[in-house]
């Protein structure tokens, strides 16, 4: 019999914390038994989010730790970068099992994090011992640790797209082209000029280019993937729609294959790993057929004309992007079946 855990979420007001309040409540074995925010504590979480009215924590806490050690056997660190990397480690050290979905401890270089980011790396021996929870990829090593750095969203629908084909040495790591499109919850809840209605209805515009924050995350598989260093070429749009990333990428073959065999190849790969879903060859994905999923659905299309292979690739990026992959992360550390809590269709339409 699976007894039930306790789960405190740090960071519960943003986008991706109400996520995981959304997702947690209807998994089998895990209580929410504390929601934190520094910046409302003492108010009811339906005061921000209506849609919550019923949740069973009805306060936010602040933090605390002995209070939360109290209360929970794991915790979600739903923070910004730089918060993050001063709380795991009280949390670690009190015992608790740590799911981080900042970027502090992604990147394994402090130099490279300190370039990228513009803010002090964490501790070293810190960011060694956090596990990259890319689920499908490093599953093994999930399941074996306590300590989850969850991927960036738009990392995790790129690394899904490409890592099988650089893996298997089937297209030339140095003609790599991402083409990313997000949502504008992406950019999550703060208030931003660039994120209000009147910005971006009717509106599509490119940003951070080549200055992703990232680009170095998807260099980091890749290069463990291709066994050589990878540098890839990365430009994010936001497009007018709530949720949702597409990923449209292109590389040149190393040598002659059709896109049904870069099918084959990528079920092979992800063969009972539930949710990546590999479209047959001729069908391409779109996002609103994973919305409010943790699935990730891959297309191809393989150019016989210019020796280039394009690949699709779409997540939700609040879900497989965010909150969804860390609770199957946490399926994993657990050695629960990883879809329990996430076996639900997408909204459509």
């Amino acid at each position: 019999m699976i007894s039930t855990i306790k789960a405190a979420i740090v960071g519960s007001t943003g986008y991706s914390g109400v996520e995981l309040i959304r997702l947690l409540q209807s998994h089998p074995h895990v209580e929410v038994t504390s929601v934190i925010s520094s910046s409302s504590a003492g108010a009811p979480i339906a005061e921000g989010f209506p849609h919550l009215m019923e949740i069973r924590t009805d306060l936010l806490d602040g933090i605390d730790v002995d209070n939360i050690r109290a209360k929970a056997d794991v915790v979600f660190l739903a923070t910004p970068h730089g918060v993050s990397m001063k709380l795991a480690p009280e949390f670690l050290e009190a015992g608790l099992k740590v799911i981080d979905l900042s970027g502090d401890f992604r990147l394994k270089s402090g130099e490279v994090y300190k370039q990228w980011y513009q803010h002090e790396p964490a501790d070293q021996a810190l960011v060694a011992r956090a596990v990259y929870g890319l689920a499908e990829v490093y599953g093994d090593q999930v399941a074996n640790s306590d300590f989850i750095s969850n991927p960036g969203c738009f990392t995790t629908s790129a690394l899904l797209g490409l890592y099988p084909a650089v893996k298997a040495g089937w297209i030339d790591p140095d003609s790599i082209i991402i083409d990313a499109k997000s949502g504008v919850s992406g950019a999550g809840r703060g208030l931003s000029l660039g994120n209000h209605y009147s910005e971006i209805n009717e509106n599509f515009k490119a940003y951070k280019i080549n200055k992703h924050q990232h680009t170095p995350e998807i260099e980091q598989v890749l290069t463990e993937a291709a066994g050589r260093p990878v540098i890839a070429t990365f430009t994010t749009h936001l497009v007018p729609m709530t949720r949702g990333i597409m990923s449209t990428m292109y590389a040149k073959l190393t040598e002659k294959r059709s896109s049904a065999d870069f099918v084959e190849l990528y079920r092979q790969f992800y063969e009972g790993r539930k949710f990546v879903r590999v479209r047959p060859d001729g069908n391409w994905p779109a996002t609103k057929e994973v919305y409010g999923t943790n699935y990730c659905d891959i297309g191809f299309s393989v150019d016989e004309r210019t020796g280039r292979i394009t690949f699709i690739s779409v997540i939700d990026n609040l879900v497989k992007g965010a909150a969804g992959q860390a609770i199957q992360n946490l399926n994993l550390l657990m050695n629960w079946d990883e879809t329990l809590g996430l076996q639900f269709s997408p909204v459509y339409p």
